[in-house]
């Protein structure tokens, strides 16, 4: 049975997960925003997305433009979740592989480190 949980305290859990990135990593974090979202419309059980240019393909051309967006879609981590723990680990998990793509990092190198 998926998780009840209101918007507001989901956003807290994406915030809480924003706050453990590394300093040197929230650091070098450039022009990148984290929105929640409900769902995707074109793939509705995605958990998140990464859509913008990474941190290693930009070159000094890049500029001028809107910031890249990371977003959580929290129905489907809600749908897949049967407690509130598992949303929290669920929502951290998702930041991070998708500040991973923010940073270059491909899905196979983020299972890796455990953040698939």
């Amino acid at each position: 049975m998926p998780v009840e949980m209101t918007r507001a305290r989901f956003e807290e859990l994406v915030s809480e997960a924003l706050d453990q990135v590394p300093p040197k990593f929230a650091d070098a974090m450039d022009n990148v925003v984290v929105l929640v979202e409900e769902f995707n419309d074109e793939s509705p059980t995605i958990l998140g997305l990464y859509h913008g240019v990474a941190l290693t393909r930009r070159t000094t051309d890049y500029g001028g433009v809107l910031p890249d967006r990371i977003s959580i879609y929290r129905r489907p981590i809600l749908w897949m979740c049967s407690t509130e723990a598992e949303v929290v680990e669920q929502v951290l998990i998702t930041v991070m592989h998708e500040l991973g793509h923010h940073f270059g990092l491909d899905d196979d190198r983020l299972h890796e480190l455990g953040w698939g």
